[in-house]
Parts: C-alpha cells; sequence; structure tokens
C-alpha cells in the first residue's frame, strides 16, 4: 500500500482499526489470477503477539485450496470514504480528492483443524453479537447437533499469520486549519453516511480547526 507520512497511522492503530471493522476484502493469487472473497474476521495473536486473522470461506470457494501456510495473502479493510470537491477549499488551485481510512493486513494462509473451526465460528459470532447488547447474544448451542455439524462441513476454516500491516487514515491532515475545518464542515452537511463519517473522524483528530466555530454541523459517529 502506497502511503504519504501525513496519512500513516501506526501498528497499533492500524490493527485496532481492523479490528473493530471485523470485515474486509481476502485476496490470493492461483498462480494466474487474483481470487477474492469479502468475510468478516476475528483477529487473535500467536504467544509471541503476533498477529492473526481469523476468518471462514464456503468449502467450493477456491480460495479453499490455496491456503498453503505458506503464500502471502492480502485481506484489505476499508472504513469510511468520501469524495471532496475543489471548491470547498478556502486557498485557491486546489483539486479534488478522496477521503478514506483503509488497512492492508498480508501474509501465509492455513487450513483450521475442525476443533480450532468450531472455536472460530463461535468467536466471530461473539464478536458481532456483542455489538447487539442488550439483546442476549446468539450462541451456536442454538442449533441441534445434526444442523451445527452440516453447517461446519459446509465450511473451510482459515487463520492468516500477519507479517505485514499498513494503513492510510486520509484525512486531509496535510491541509491547513481553515481548509481542514471547511472540508470537515461541507462533509457534514452531505446526505451520505461516509461523507459524516468523515467529518466526524476529522473533528475528532483535530478539534482545535474548530474552536471558534459557533454553530458545527451534525456529523454521525
Amino acid at each position: 500500500m502506497y502511503t504519504p507520512p501525513p496519512f500513516k497511522p501506526d501498528r497499533a492503530a492500524s490493527l485496532g482499526f481492523a479490528d473493530a471493522r471485523g470485515f474486509g476484502t481476502v485476496c490470493a493469487s492461483d498462480g494466474t489470477k487474483p481470487i477474492a472473497s469479502s468475510v468478516p474476521f476475528h483477529l487473535g495473536a500467536l504467544n509471541d503477539g503476533t498477529p492473526q486473522a481469523f476468518f471462514h470461506v464456503a468449502r467450493g470457494n477456491p480460495l479453499a485450496k490455496l491456503a498453503d501456510g505458506a503464500t502471502p495473502w492480502l485481506l484489505a479493510v476499508n472504513g469510511a470514504d468520501a469524495y471532496v470537491s475543489a471548491d470547498w477549499y478556502v486557498s485557491p488551485d486546489q483539486v479534488p480528492t478522496w477521503l478514506y481510512q483503509a488497512v492492508h493486513l498480508t501474509g501465509p494462509a492455513r487450513i483450521l483443524s475442525e476443533a480450532e473451526l468450531a472455536e472460530q465460528v463461535d468467536a466471530v459470532s461473539a464478536k458481532f453479537e456483542q455489538r447487539l447488547l442488550p439483546k442476549t447474544p446468539w450462541t451456536s448451542d442454538k442449533m441441534s447437533a445434526g444442523r451445527l455439524e452440516a453447517m461446519r462441513k459446509a465450511i473451510v476454516g482459515i487463520v492468516m499469520t500477519i507479517d505485514q500491516v499498513e494503513g492510510s487514515f486520509k484525512l486531509n491532515q496535510h491541509k491547513s486549519e481553515a481548509d481542514y475545518a471547511a472540508v470537515a464542515t461541507r462533509l457534514g452537511e452531505r446526505p451520505d453516511i461516509g461523507s459524516q463519517q468523515i467529518s466526524s473522524l476529522m473533528r475528532q483528530a483535530r478539534p482545535q480547526a474548530f474552536a471558534g466555530e459557533t454553530h458545527p454541523s451534525r456529523s454521525v459517529s
């Protein structure tokens, strides 16, 4: 991933973003072309702290045959994004751009054992059920044993050991406070959730740019 220095988050921030997002596009090569799938995932770590990404794919997915434990895979995790018009800046001679958050995780992938797969399925559902509290979390023991076993046989668990973490949080960090505030305000006025989320992130990153604001625009975090 190409990331200019002003937009480069540290490793911890990149992993934290990926873990919180929990959904991305995993990609591998079959030797002739890339193969990709969108997957929910959860992060873990080896005893030495090396991060790992756990997910599963349908047994018929070509990716299931490519996890050889040695060949690097890519897991791309995207967050909010928004288009910025050059007309929104205070300074002249600006160009349109796109603001976004993205993290790329790279490393070899291997197939999980049946026991590891059972743990992975429970862990990933628990991760996202937590977001629905105070709803009572769904757990796999609510399924009949036969149905649960049939569902597990239809999928293949995969773990990717992450040896490279790259991130790009492009939020106009290199712009003057006047230009930064002007763009964030315009984005906050847009109806789409992506623009509002980017506006909120910009406000959180540089609150001093909005110190003189009397009526801050509403934004959605």
